[in-house]
């Protein structure tokens, strides 16, 4: 089975200030899957490190120095969207509260740490698409 998965949740330093957000636990219980680590926002064209970015409206993502950047979140959900496809995915674990991969809560806009429920631009189009979205915090239900 082959898993599509948020890179800096495998340890890879895409996060947008250039760290990880490794979850080992997610290493450990998933050693007899392909896990295929995807970044929307690089995939996006957008740099690491790079300015933080939320939801600041229904459908526009700025950075915290107001830019939109939401034609970038679009091409990474997309791109994200043709490898899950590519490699045959029906399952993915992504970031939650990120604007690309959460799943169930979203940063809300105020740059403050604040979430509020919602799904972010890949999450949702994976769902679309017949996509199965977990995140690091329910990713042992697919077990």
């Amino acid at each position: 089975m082959n898993i599509l998965v948020s890179a800096c949740l495998l340890g890879v330093n895409c996060k947008y200030n250039g760290n990880n957000n490794k979850v080992e636990k997610l290493l450990e219980h998933m050693q007899n899957v392909t896990l295929i680590p995807i970044c929307p926002e690089q995939l996006g064209g957008l740099t690491t490190p790079r300015p933080p970015a939320e939801y600041v409206e229904e459908a526009k993502i700025l950075n915290n120095i107001g830019i939109d950047v939401t034609k970038e979140f679009a091409i990474g959900a997309e791109e994200t969207l043709r490898i899950a496809k590519l490699c045959n995915c029906s399952f993915a674990i992504l970031k939650e509260r990120s604007p690309s991969c959460g799943s169930k809560q979203i940063y809300d806009g105020s740059f403050q740490g604040k979430v509020k429920d919602g799904m972010g631009v890949t999450a949702r189009l994976l769902e679309q698409n017949g996509i199965k979205v977990y995140s690091e915090e329910n990713f042992e239900e697919i077990l």
